[in-house]
């Protein structure tokens, strides 16, 4: 599918592996719509990108549906990027007896799987009215990112885990409903990605580069650019559909 002209939607578009998406994209010919709730940052990747910024919670459907109008004012929207997302750290019970606190459990839920849903449903929805792109009827493409963590979660991930396992258990059911209006949906699970989620620094270079040993080949970090480089190819790809990939050097995370 060719993105010249296009529009796409980037959530969590303004740092890590939506950026680096966004930016992927804008080179092939698409405008991003960059949907984050950090406007510093996202407001200056759009104007580099020649797109647009949204502050978006994409658990709420009305800044969700704004983000997709947005994009549908740049031009027809062919192309989703689900990589806002978060994480909480909990064992199911600590070590003092006390439980998960249910609230952190549930927006941890409520952001990564619904979230990722809330955008997912709309941008279909949007696209579905849209003349198809070629004598297949394709209309658009959906991307998810989701994380090697819902099939090797380590412990204290019970909730990241299992709202990125979520994210993997919608993307064939998804694509089989979304057949039916020519829109492809696939999941990527990433690896261990070197995203700002780990700081600068001598201390912090010092952490990846041992979490990197872990990885089977290359050992080090996947570099956001990586990822992008798979959902521009997810996305240009007709014949990709219904898939999780795993993009992550090879790692079985270990218990810890």
């Amino acid at each position: 599918m060719e993105l010249e002209g296009a529009s796409v939607l980037v959530t969590g578009g303004a740092s890590g592996i939506g950026a680096a998406s966004a930016r992927r994209l804008a080179v092939l010919g698409a405008r991003p719509v960059i949907a984050d709730l950090n406007e510093e940052m996202g407001k200056a990747l759009a104007q580099e990108l020649k797109g647009e910024f949204v502050k978006t919670d994409v658990s709420d459907e009305g800044q969700a549906q704004a983000a997709v109008d947005a994009a549908l004012g740049l031009g027809p929207l062919r192309a989703l990027v689900n990589a806002a997302g978060l994480g909480n750290a909990n064992r199911t019970v600590n070590r003092e007896g006390k439980p998960f606190p249910l609230d952190q459990f549930e927006f941890v839920i409520k952001v990564n799987l619904v979230g990722t849903f809330n955008c997912l449903r709309l941008a279909a929805a949007a696209m579905s009215k849209q003349d198809p792109v070629d004598a297949d009827g394709q209309r658009g493409a959906i991307v998810n990112i989701a994380s090697v963590a819902a099939f090797d979660g380590q412990i204290g991930q019970a909730a990241y885990s299992a709202s990125k396992g979520g994210v993997v258990g919608l993307t064939l059911p998804v694509a089989r409903d979304l057949a039916a209006v020519g829109i492809r949906v696939n999941t990527i699970a990433p690896g261990l990605i070197d995203t700002p989620i780990y700081g600068k620094g001598e201390g912090s270079e010092a952490f990846k580069a041992n979490l990197g040993r872990n990885v089977l080949f290359p050992k080090r970090l996947g570099d956001a650019t990586e990822l992008a480089s798979m959902v521009a190819e997810l996305i240009t790809n007709d014949y990709m559909n219904g898939e999780t990939l795993r993009v992550d050097g090879g790692i079985r995370m270990p218990p810890k």
